[in-house]
């Protein structure tokens, strides 16, 4: 019986996966003459393709000595070779035997090699640790009297141990087989999954280990073995090998992966979880947003951690959706309802840093399937569970994390060095209620002193509260409950204890599938978080820009001097570490490498001083209670541009090539000194000498290079001929009147050239990296603005109407989308394109009031 194809696609989508197969009569034909046996070429291609994918090993043990295996197969670097039946693991086994056990074995090849040379059939093979007798090629009395010699003599030596095989009897003078050699390379590894192939007696001592999700092959007549499938010869292990390649490759590149605008965001303003469709946690770090994760199935698999409840039957869910303007999160099946959310019950949560729990509660009847899979640092740390009454611990993790489960019985299982847990809960047993806690930054395994349904409704409070106080424009068109949804984003991205906003929520979501174009994002760009704050500002909500400010400050303290900001710091002000990469994952369908921290940090950005004093504007335009503080941040800002205005830098896009004058760049140098006027006038500062000057200088500066007759537009940098989205700030800030006749011409050629179906591209230049990326929600908001500002009213709306389609389940945006695939891309949930939503549909409101 073949193995089915539904086994062997679960066996390829093991955490940790060990394919382990004999050499003679499974890799390779068996032959009359042993050093002829050659491996099948399409056998040894498929072994040494699923060697080298992640979480993925690849074992052969052979009775043949290690020295010979190694010679007939290549010498393998990636494929663990075990020779002697389990004996040999190392090449220099031999000179590990005791003088009484070579003296054994020097006994035994004596007699052995006295017997062979009575028949020309007759072939010894040596090991350093056993004698093969073969004798395949001698007739059927002469093996019948030298196998009876043998069994009658040497093999009853004490300390001899016996192996029959097709053709050969062995002695040995170590005990060890087969069975024992799988055991130890699958723990070596930490496998959770083993697939074995062999053709001989001798492969049933491995088969016998074989358990849970394990597949045994037998090659050959599936007669009197452990084995619970078989194919016919080598030519069929081939195609087997070929199979789960194929199958392992494509579960790796995640081709069955969520897509990315279905994942659900939870916050508590300290750190964020994603949730797929399904309820499963899949990302989560801890103790902040920018920290190490505990669970990264989302860039790794199951192998790098999670958290699932399901019903037992594993059914798709009915409906998942946010309870009422909050970002708790509710999912249902016909007889279950999980409800998740990060608890802000605590009226200081939003301040209060190094404690997070996840509270999920499980309501209904039936039987639930829980999987609490935990993995420390993206699994680079062995995560091992210890269970309690009342719930889990993680062993040795560096601050206390828990697991509260009351009443619940856990069964623990070894995924390589890590622990899943895994329990089945009847409803019934627990009234139709069970609530369970993640603790993190504690580890107290009690009830909370305060009852789930209040902590529920505080949090669900602590997000209503703020939303009802939002100005949200009541057009149904421009579907408002978006828009809250977007301000809801933004606030669950700002970090509580210090006021800093992260740019999205997650790491190395990639641009381009399968391709390298992903980056860290869980930090606080100064260009970004400014331009979010302003968006909340627009709807009314000043606390985060004022928050905001104050982190932008502190950050200033512990800066030489303001030219020399950086243009994103961690979320308590910090500069970053260098950019990284984990190699032990596999990335978001197969797109590696998955990158900590971000070499944009050490970039020359000179549009980051403008957002910073446009939000300044913007409060002081709303009355906000800005201080003499404020003023010497806005004078702070307009000294880094005077002093380095004129300079090259890398730009918005942070392309990874050498410095250029960027045209966006200058447009946000001359928006500093503009608004910093503005401010000066409404707060009755006299601006100091040479800001109006540098001002309609750098007017000067940008209409005479950036502008390119040719092209009929401004371009990404002075000289040259590329077109870019960001150059549209040209008319948004106000540098040009919305009636100039380069503003609209502008407009047109990025309309008519980065343009495609709903979505607007960066660019469209050679950036130095492979792949093509996807449109840009950000672009595609710049360019709906353009258009409302030109009274192109109508054809905004309609490109308004086309963007919001393009948002996930649960009102959510990711960085990109690519019309080709029809997919989303990028860092999830993305706070500039929900900030572009924002100030879309306030911008379309107005327009359409008039």
């Amino acid at each position: 019986m073949t193995v089915p194809s539904k086994l062997l696609r679960r066996l390829s989508r093991s955490p940790v996966l060990l394919i382990a197969t004999d050499y003679d009569g499974t890799l390779a034909p068996i032959v009359n003459d042993p050093s002829q046996a050659r491996p099948d070429r399409e056998s040894l291609v498929a072994l040494r393709t699923l060697a080298a994918m992640p979480q993925t090993h690849v074992a052969v043990i052979s009775g043949r000595a290690l020295r010979d295996l190694a010679d007939l197969l290549g010498q393998p670097e990636d494929i663990h070779l075990i020779g002697s039946h389990g004996s040999e693991f190392d090449a220099d086994f031999a000179s590990a035997l005791s003088p009484e056990v070579t003296r054994l074995r020097d006994r035994v090849r004596g007699e052995l090699a006295g017997l062979a040379e009575s028949h020309e059939g007759f072939r010894l093979e040596e090991k350093p640790a056993s004698i093969a007798f073969h004798y395949r090629n001698a007739d059927d009395h002469a093996a019948e009297t030298a196998v009876a010699k043998i069994l009658d003599g040497p093999a009853t030596y004490e300390g001899v141990y016996t192996r029959k095989g097709k053709k050969v009897v062995e002695l040995g003078v170590v005990s060890t087989n087969k069975g024992d050699a799988l055991e130890t390379i699958r723990h070596r590894v930490g496998a959770s999954a083993a697939l074995f192939l062999g053709d001989d007696r001798t492969d049933e001592d491995a088969f016998a280990t074989l358990k849970g999700p394990d597949i045994g092959v037998k090659v050959g007549e599936p007669e009197d073995t452990c084995a619970g499938y078989c194919v016919n010869d080598s030519t069929d292990v081939a195609r087997l090998l070929a199979q789960l390649c194929e199958l392992r490759s494509q579960w790796l590149a995640g081709y069955d992966a969520v897509a990315i605008a279905d994942h659900s965001l939870l916050s508590d303003q300290r750190t964020v979880a994603l949730v797929t469709p399904t309820a499963r946690i899949v990302w989560m770090c801890y103790p902040r947003i920018d920290s190490q994760p505990l669970f990264s199935e989302l860039l790794g698999g199951p192998a790098a951690g999670y958290f699932a409840i399901h019903p037992k039957d594993n059914t798709e869910p009915d409906s998942q959706r946010y309870l009422d303007h909050s970002l708790i999160l509710q999912t249902s099946w016909q007889n279950i309802t999980v409800t998740d959310y990060l608890d802000c019950s605590d009226e200081r949560a939003e301040q209060r840093a190094g404690r997070n729990d996840l509270i999920r509660v499980i309501e209904g009847s039936g039987t639930v399937t829980i999987e609490f899979a935990p993995q420390l640092d993206f699994g680079r740390v062995d995560t091992r569970l210890i269970t309690h009454d009342d719930g889990l611990q993680i062993e040795d993790s560096l601050d206390p994390i828990v697991l509260y489960a009351p009443g619940v019985k856990w069964k623990l299982f070894d995924e390589g060095p890590h622990q899943k847990a895994v329990a089945e809960v009847e409803m019934d047993d627990h009234d139709g209620q069970l609530t369970l806690e993640l603790r993190c930054g504690t580890g107290r395994l009690r009830e909370s002193v305060i009852a789930e349904r209040t902590r529920r409704e505080n949090t669900q409070e602590h997000w209503q509260h703020w939303v009802s106080r939002l100005k949200v424009p009541d057009i149904e068109e421009l579907q408002p409950e978006l828009i809250r949804r977007s301000a809801l984003v933004i606030k669950g991205l700002s970090f509580g204890p210090s006021g800093a906003i992260c740019a999205a929520a997650t790491t190395s979501l990639p641009e381009h599938f399968g391709g390298v174009r992903n980056w860290d994002y869980r930090y606080c760009w100064l260009r970004d978080a400014a331009m979010s704050a302003s968006a909340l500002v627009r709807l009314g909500s000043n606390r985060e820009a004022m928050r905001l400010l104050d982190w932008v400050l502190g950050v200033l303290e512990h800066t030489p001097s303001p030219e020399r900001l950086h243009p994103l710091y961690d979320v308590m002000g910090a500069e970053l570490g260098p950019e990284g990469e984990i190699g032990e994952i596999s990335g978001y369908r197969g797109s590696r490498p998955v990158r900590i921290s971000n070499l944009a940090s050490q970039q020359v950005q000179l549009d980051v001083f403008g957002p910073i004093v446009d939000l300044i504007a913007s409060l002081a335009t709303r009355g906000a209670p800005l201080s003499s503080h404020h003023w010497r941040l806005i004078d702070a800002m307009v000294s880094a541009v005077m002093r380095r205005w004129d300079s090259p830098d890398h730009g918005i896009w942070e392309v990874r090539l050498p410095r250029r004058h960027h045209v966006h760049s200058k447009i946000m140098c001359w928006l500093t000194l503009d608004r910093a006027l503005s401010i000066a006038d409404q707060m009755h500062h006299r601006s100091p000498d040479g800001w109006r000057e540098l001002r309609d200088e750098i007017v000067k500066d940008v209409l005479e290079n950036g502008w390119c007759e040719e092209l009929q537009s401004f371009t990404a940098s002075y000289g040259d001929r590329q077109l870019d989205a960001s150059v549209l700030q040209v008319g948004l800030t106000g540098l040009l009147k919305p009636d100039d006749e380069r503003f609209i011409k502008t407009v047109d050629a990025i309309e008519k050239h980065l343009r495609t179906g709903p979505v607007v591209y960066r660019y469209r230049y050679d950036d130095g990296l492979p792949g093509i990326e996807g449109g840009f929600h950000l672009c595609t908001s710049w360019l709906i603005e353009s258009m409302v500002l030109i009274g192109r009213i109508d054809d905004a709306r309609q490109l308004y109407r086309d963007m919001i389609n393009l948002v996930g389940a649960t009102g959510l945006l990711s960085e990109q989308y690519d019309p080709n695939i029809d997919d989303s891309l990028g860092n999830h949930p993305q706070a500039f394109s929900h900030l572009g939503m924002i100030n879309n549909a306030i911008s379309l409101a107005e327009a359409m009031s008039d």
